[in-house]
């Protein structure tokens, strides 16, 4: 699930969840999916049930979101394997849970002309503000604070924080950084820091392993659970595909 924001000025006005069909039977309990192994059939054919199940998932987004308050307006992403059925709940429950708009974009398959509606729908949310832009936490709050702050958005019961975390947390505050943000590095998988716990877990103690700041940028990121911030890499990274040809002796797969 991603969420995007559109900005006028400093102030968000609005704030897009984009969902697929696939990825919220994921959450609803679908099997497990596997790089370089065919998806189950459970992804490509009609269950309406699975998908509701997995709805979870979104309506925490969208509350989550809400609670900014600012409009969320959902994009529906739809692939050709998606039906009718789906597609409708996966509205209908945006709706119910409090979405300003969702909206079917087809995209993928249309370029700009799939997603015109998702654009007016937008434009309606932006000229629709009821209530003013607020923050999870005021910035004067400590740092463990803020932390914990996020981690209770997120659906934890509480928050455990290693040797490093706190040794880190400390010499931040004594810095005098510790009135900047946080960003946390955690699993985009899951609201824990399990990527296994699908829809919208509650009750789970948050392990923060170790703190870290980017100054310069203006923010303070806790490292959540096994988290790495190596940069990321596809399933398969493109340079298995580059070899020389002995023939010629071209490069080939950098085009």
């Amino acid at each position: 699930m991603n969420i995007k924001c559109r900005y006028s000025g400093l102030t968000p006005q609005c704030a897009i969840v984009v969902a697929t069909v696939r990825a919220l039977k994921m959450h609803g309990g679908g099997p497990d999916v596997v790089a370089g192994r065919p998806l189950d059939r459970a992804y490509v054919s009609e269950n309406v049930s699975l998908v509701e199940a997995g709805c979870v998932n979104l309506a925490k987004h969208i509350s989550n979101t809400k609670a900014y308050g600012v409009n969320v307006v959902v994009a529906v992403n739809m692939f050709s394997t998606d039906t009718e059925a789906e597609l409708n709940a996966v509205r209908k429950f945006s709706m119910d849970a409090g979405a300003f708009d969702a909206v079917i974009c087809s995209h993928h398959a249309h370029g700009g002309k799939g997603a015109v509606d998702l654009g007016i729908a937008v434009e309606k949310a932006c000229q629709n503000i009821t209530h003013p832009l607020r923050f999870l936490y005021p910035l004067d709050i400590s740092i463990k604070d803020k932390i914990e702050a996020i981690a209770k958005s997120y659906g934890a019961s509480g928050v455990e924080y290693s040797d490093q975390a706190e040794k880190q947390i400390e010499m931040y505050t004594q810095q005098g950084f510790s009135n900047l943000p946080i960003c946390m590095s955690k699993t985009q998988y899951s609201f824990s820091h399990d990527a296994s716990k699908k829809g919208a877990p509650t009750g789970f103690v948050l392990p923060i392993r170790d703190v870290r700041g980017s100054i310069g940028a203006g923010f303070i990121y806790p490292l959540v659970g096994t988290m790495s911030t190596m940069p990321g890499l596809p399933t398969r990274p493109c340079f298995y595909e580059i070899d020389i040809d002995t023939a010629t002796g071209k490069v080939r797969g950098l085009s």
